[in-house]
């Protein structure tokens, strides 16, 4: 008999057993992935214009957190535009002034003249009224223009989460917009020139000096602060990973200055376009709808399974499918709602909130211990007070959230709710330790357990820096990473792999990043 679908069953079960299967990974299938994901390393490393990028950063140096200096940064990589000032204290620690400027959906769908102007403008409201950086604003009265002329162009370092093709430390040609952006006329120009470009529109003492992804920020953040890292991930809004690699093994540098010089270099890897064909990925029809109806059709497809913009959509279509099941519906009694059913009415918040609600604190086995979801009515005396605490807390959520009157919310739709909630998130904390593993490998560190091949060193430990809302709160989302890399690399690998937050990597990478331009300068 065929797979049924989450929407006519015969069976209630059959239909959550089908989910469960659909959405569960095993051991067999994270290696296969891992070798795709090694393969497309390589693929990256030796050809431009690759799904998978492989992009040479041009930072061939990480910092050990002796650096010192004052520098500005910007940072766009989502709903928020922050600008940053950063003190490198040169004891691996700094100080940070930050303000935050929201980007509208109009400015990320319209012009891209505008939405740089945009920037420009919060880089001098910002130097205007929180640094200490010493600016004039075009706005300012000067006394004369040689009193002007004497001031130094303020430096700054841009973090750009946005897939680009860098040909220095301070150019980039932008290949294609993520995260809900579409800004018209950006694709194939320099980003460097057009935030410099509306610098100097607005007459401003400001110079863009350095251009890093934020995955790149993550790792030189972790490095200053932790004295050592070789990867650096975001596991939030967006995905993406960055790690250092030998600069031999990138042969689309041949004959390059840099490749003459040798070393190592950071390379932007752009993982959310891994298997953009879904040949490997474990694609359901959920997962094609998302990507249907998503700005960016067929591009960004590992991003889809495993970022925040889109964990919460990929739920809200299996609980909107099990609202509708036929011949009678598995959830909500088919009762629905407009939050529920508005396209990206789920956030992924919504599920860590529900998930920390499940968790709660008390770990014991009766506060887990849950019938089958066939029953279509949950017995409260039959359930431990334990689990009926945390289905409330749930139920409450919902109510809250997705705007459902609370007795249209069963105890059973609660649980049903948090479970699918934790089929998505489970399956995109292993895929995520599908990349880290696939980093480890790649730079020698590790090999998969299958193969046991020889590696560098037995006793080396591996920094990784992360930053990002699904690693650093979404309940066990770094235990579930921890458990794929332990399938595909072993425990000993997996014990000395040191995870840790790059907290305001992004503002503190592009710092670091524009320190290296004046250096080179």
């Amino acid at each position: 008999m065929p797979p049924l679908s989450a929407t006519q069953h015969e069976d209630p079960q059959a239909v959550f057993d089908s989910l469960e299967q659909q959405f569960s990974l095993h051991e067999e299938g994270l290696v296969a992935l891992t070798k795709t994901f090694l393969e497309e390393f390589k693929v990256g490393l030796t050809n431009y214009n690759q799904p998978m990028a492989m992009i040479p950063s041009f930072v061939q140096g990480v910092p050990d957190g002796t650096e010192t200096g004052t520098f500005l940064a910007l940072d766009l990589g989502g709903t928020n535009l922050r600008v940053c000032e950063v003190v490198l204290n040169g004891d691996k620690t700094f100080n940070l002034v930050q303000q935050k400027y929201r980007v509208s959906e109009a400015l990320k769908t319209g012009e891209a003249s505008v939405l740089f102007n945009y920037l420009a403008e919060s880089v001098d409201a910002f130097l205007t009224s929180r640094a200490t950086t010493e600016y004039v604003s075009p706005s300012s009265p000067v006394e004369s223009t040689h009193s002007q002329a004497k001031v130094e162009p303020v430096n700054l370092g841009m973090t750009f989460s946005f897939p680009v093709e860098q040909t220095a430390l301070d150019s980039g040609k932008i290949l294609t917009w993520t995260k809900g952006f579409s800004a018209k006329n950006a694709i194939g120009n320099d980003v460097v020139k057009l935030l410099q470009d509306a610098f100097d529109r607005k007459h401003m003492n400001v110079k863009c000096v350095a251009l890093v992804n934020d995955t790149v920020g993550a790792l030189l953040s972790r490095a200053y602060t932790g004295g050592g890292c070789v990867a650096g991930c975001i596991f939030g809004t967006g995905t993406n990973g960055a790690y250092i690699e030998q600069v031999s093994n990138i042969p689309k540098l041949a004959n390059s200055a840099v490749a003459k010089k040798g070393g190592q270099m950071v390379i932007n890897t752009e993982w959310g376009a891994f298997n953009n064909s879904r040949s490997h990925l474990p694609t359901t029809a959920f997962d094609n709808a998302v990507d249907r109806l998503s700005i960016n059709p067929k591009f960004q497809a590992f991003e889809k399974f495993i970022s925040g913009l889109y964990l919460g959509e990929l739920s809200r279509h299996i609980l909107v499918a099990l609202v509708d099941a036929t011949p009678k519906s598995l959830l909500f009694s088919g009762k629905s709602t407009a939050h529920l059913n508005k396209h990206y009415g789920v956030d992924t918040s919504f599920m860590s909130a529900v998930e920390e609600a499940w968790v709660g604190k008390d770990d014991s086995a009766d506060a887990f211990a849950l019938p089958p979801f066939s029953v279509l009515e949950f017995q409260k005396d039959k359930l431990s007070p334990k689990v009926v605490e945390k289905l409330e807390n749930i139920r409450q959520h919902i109510v809250k959230d997705l705007e459902f009157d609370l007795e249209d919310v069963s105890l059973r739709d609660a649980a049903i709710v948090r479970w699918v909630c934790a089929l998505v998130a489970r399956r995109a904390a292993l895929l995520s330790g599908v990349a880290i593993a696939t980093v480890l490998i790649q730079q020698g560190s590790a090999s998969l357990v299958s193969e046991n091949k020889p590696v560098k060193s037995n006793n080396e430990t591996f920094g990784i820096g992360v930053d990002g809302s699904l690693v650093e709160f979404y309940p066990n989302f770094n235990g579930i990473l921890r458990e794929s890399l332990r399938m595909l690399v072993g425990e000993d690998v997996e014990k000395r792999v040191e995870i840790g937050l790059a907290k305001d990597g992004s503002g503190v990478g592009a710092a670091l990043c524009a320190l290296m331009a004046t250096k080179l300068a």
